[in-house]
């Protein structure tokens, strides 16, 4: 069996790396469960299958109720296309939320093997079959590119139009025509619709085609082709909801350079770091040297790359997901540069080179299983499944007081009601909680609470039954193993147990 494996990758490496792709991506599909950062949940789902709902769950869209709503820098076309597969599935008479996401991640499985495909070509044609198959590999079977090919991310989902881009410069020896010069602008707007920030890898792409001494008459090309697929993608959705192109886009920028200061400011070196480890040291140190070897000599893989690296590097507003669009690249190029360093040295035949491999491969398999089958931030979904079950929730509050101010938002795309939560803080009390609530119109009261985290659990549920005494236990949501390990790994993630209580 094992041979015939082996055998089969020999002679056709690029079936074997897509399969085995493939296959993980449907494991994540079916067992990765949730969503895996704020956005992909909040900026996505919530908004939208809230206008599938006939709600404006994020209040995006304009208002005749509130005229002083002015766009907030959210692209429209990522979110429309999940409004779309949403809808088309309800028309279908598919209604469940957990139900209808099994398409998507599917769908987003499939879009992201384009990266495996295109990047084993691009190896190829820059080198031999050898490192193909290890940059196949690597895109294919990374511990966390299955988990995170299946989330609703936009810097994942921007990625197979820059390596298909760069796939078409690459086929022809940089030798472009009409037809692939209009293309690759297409590409490179397709990216750019779905994350803003791909224009950087646009500019560094621009500047790798002059270095290439590629003739101004297909640049024009790829700018046009740019210019109207950005336009149909972006500029008439603005027209449409707001009555002026691009200024989603305006705003957006507008915002960054606003708030560049106000969260997620991390060290320089941040980014840096993250590549490290996801790429698992020590071969990653390998790969990072790697990629800085050819930049005289493969400048269409360096400088886009290096363009957005440096841009986030620079900029004060840091997060891990960020960088994310540009992780293929430095595997392209990375593995071709390592390449060329192993052969030189001869460490192929040297025994701590071989030690070092299984330990990165090992580590990789171990981090790989346990990620594609998990279920991240299950307790706060699972809550939400749970109380959507028992068909009577009129509003939620959630008793998040370990917390200053802002409360942990539940994904109410699973609660299946749309309607405001209120949340109980250490500034937010329950007496303030309950001055509100008798406030209210006795039929849209919250009759359901939501307690985030195990700590002083017994306190705080006393607290607030003294204000409300027909308080009762409903259930407890214990968190996912991946959810533990992260909080962990760094207790700012607050993947911790949750008590669903119910006000009767």
């Amino acid at each position: 069996m094992i041979a015939s494996i082996k055998l089969y990758y020999k002679t056709h490496p690029l079936r074997f790396i897509i399969f085995a792709g493939l296959i993980l991506r449907l494991c994540a599909t079916l067992f990765s469960k949730g969503f895996g950062f704020f956005d992909d949940h909040f900026l996505i789902l919530e908004a939208a299958q809230s206008w599938v709902d006939g709600t404006d769950y994020n209040y995006w869209l304009p208002s005749e109720s509130d005229p002083t709503r002015q766009p907030q820098g959210h692209p429209y076309f990522y979110v429309g296309i999940h409004f779309l597969l949403l809808k088309f599935q309800t028309m279908l008479g598919l209604t469940s939320p957990q139900g209808k996401l099994y398409l998507i991640r599917l769908l987003h499985a499939l879009w992201s093997l384009l990266i495996v495909y295109y990047g084993f070509k691009i190896a190829y044609k820059k080198t031999n079959l050898k490192v193909a198959s290890w940059v196949g590999l690597a895109l294919s079977l990374y511990w966390f590119f299955p988990f995170l090919s299946v989330r609703n991310l936009v810097e994942i989902a921007c990625i197979p139009p820059m390596v298909i881009a760069t796939w078409l410069v690459v086929k022809n020896n940089n030798n472009l025509t009409i037809k692939d010069s209009l293309v690759i602008g297409f590409m490179l707007a397709l990216a750019f619709s779905f994350r803003f920030q791909t224009i950087i890898f646009s500019a560094g792409f621009g500047l790798a085609l002059l270095l290439l001494r590629v003739q101004f008459k297909y640049l024009l090309l790829i700018f046009t082709g740019f210019s109207v697929t950005a336009f149909i993608t972006l500029g008439l959705l603005d027209i449409y909801v707001w009555g002026t192109p691009f200024v989603e886009f305006m705003a957006y920028v507008q915002y960054n350079i606003d708030n560049a200061t106000v969260y997620g400011v991390d060290v320089w070196h941040m980014y840096i770091s993250i590549v490290l480890g996801l790429l698992i040291p020590p071969l990653s140190i390998l790969v990072f040297i790697g990629y800085f070897k050819n930049w005289k000599k493969d400048p269409l893989l360096f400088w886009p790359t290096l363009f957005f690296f440096a841009f986030h590097t620079y900029f004060p507003n840091k997060q891990e997901r960020f960088i994310l669009p540009i992780i293929p690249f430095i595997i392209i190029l990375g593995f071709i540069g390592a390449y060329q360093i192993i052969t030189k040295y001869n460490w192929e035949s040297k025994r701590w080179f071989k030690n070092t491999l299984i330990f990165c491969c090992v580590l990789n398999l171990i981090l790989l299983q346990v990620l594609s089958f998990s279920y991240s931030k299950r307790n706060r979904v699972e809550a939400m499944c749970y109380i959507a079950k028992q068909k009577d929730c009129v509003r939620l509050i959630v008793e998040d007081s370990n917390r200053e101010n802002d409360f942990t938002m539940p994904p109410q795309y699973y609660l299946e009601n749309w309607k405001s939560v209120f949340g109980i803080t250490r500034v937010f009390t329950p007496d303030s909680m309950l001055v509100y609530y008798n406030r209210i119109e006795k039929a849209d009261r919250p009759n359901y609470v939501v307690f985030m985290q195990a700590e002083h659990i017994g306190a705080r549920v006393d607290s607030l039954r003294k204000r409300f005494p027909t308080l009762h236990y409903e259930k407890t949501i214990e968190p996912s193993f991946i959810d533990k390990t992260m909080h962990f790994l760094n207790p700012l993630n607050d993947n911790q147990t949750t008590y669903i209580y119910k006000i009767r």
